[in-house]
């Protein structure tokens, strides 16, 4: 059924955001169950797959009217993955414990950090984007961006072990490619050069390699443009072309600090 509303039609067959929402934060606990009753614990995460594979079905037949996707396929690839994406993030938790000094246990980054959070719900929306899944993986991701402040698109392929430390304004676009150890900080964009729908099946977004360093508020832009490995990205940095491995990349800026009972320069702001 559509509903006709001045200038666009709405589709109402689609899943809403409560039904995604939910399966999202399901699929999170059911990859990081907190319990105290292990013979409960198994009969409950043998519920709970069941539960979230009935509730990814009906998310597919929302999502796929025409049935040009093998769901049956899909659910079963999707779910025998869960055990790999688990050992990966468990790899992304261990890089912040080493190397975090406000970290102290990995289940304190599990519950509480949200970079980490941004990382899981890519890596659970990653493989159903790959599988040519609509929509679906953009709304998983969403629904964390809403909760993290990170906008991670599902489409961004990243290595792992990856950091991403306090997190809010990162921005890591459709086509990024991001190696192994890697640690971002907050208000990294790893963005387009322009946005052209004529690009949209190009690579618009940079390459990290592996070991890379990115500091807060860095700007690194454009499809061409590659990170080298074991390169530091110092803070506050724009970047539009390539740099060679082993680079230390900073901006550099002069802050003068003068008593100011000796200061005689009128200051004068017009905001």
């Amino acid at each position: 059924m559509h509903y006709q509303y001045p200038g666009f039609i709405l589709n109402n067959t689609l899943p809403s955001k409560k039904q995604v929402n939910c399966f999202i934060e399901g699929l999170t606990h059911y990859v990081f169950p907190v319990t105290q009753e292990p013979q409960a614990f198994l009969q409950h995460h043998e519920q709970q797959c069941g539960s979230l594979q009935s509730q990814l079905t009906r998310l597919l037949a929302l999502v796929d009217k025409n049935n040009s996707l093998q769901h049956d396929e899909i659910i079963t690839t999707y779910f025998d993955s869960l055990c790999g994406i688990k050992d990966t993030l468990l790899k992304d938790a261990q890089l912040i414990l080493d190397f975090d000094p406000a970290a102290t246990s990995l289940e304190e980054i599990i519950i509480c950090y949200p970079g980490f959070q941004a990382i899981t719900v890519h890596r659970l929306s990653h493989p159903l984007y790959k599988m040519n899944v609509p929509i679906l993986p953009r709304m998983m991701n969403e629904w964390v961006h809403s909760q993290t402040g990170i906008d991670i698109n599902p489409g961004a392929t990243i290595g792992s072990p990856f950091f991403i430390d306090h997190g809010t304004g990162v921005v890591i676009g459709e086509t990024a490619v991001i190696g192994n150890n890697v640690k971002i900080y907050q208000g990294v964009t790893l963005g387009a050069l322009a946005v052209r729908k004529e690009d949209a099946t190009r690579k618009r977004h940079p390459t990290v390699q592996d070991n890379v360093v990115i500091y807060a508020g860095s700007t690194i832009l454009g499809g061409s443009t590659i990170i080298g490995h074991d390169s530091i990205i110092g803070g506050n940095t724009w970047l539009t072309h390539s740099i060679p491995a082993h680079s230390v990349v900073y901006h550099q800026h002069q802050t003068v600090v003068k008593d100011s009972k000796d200061f005689e320069e009128p200051i004068n702001f017009v905001i």
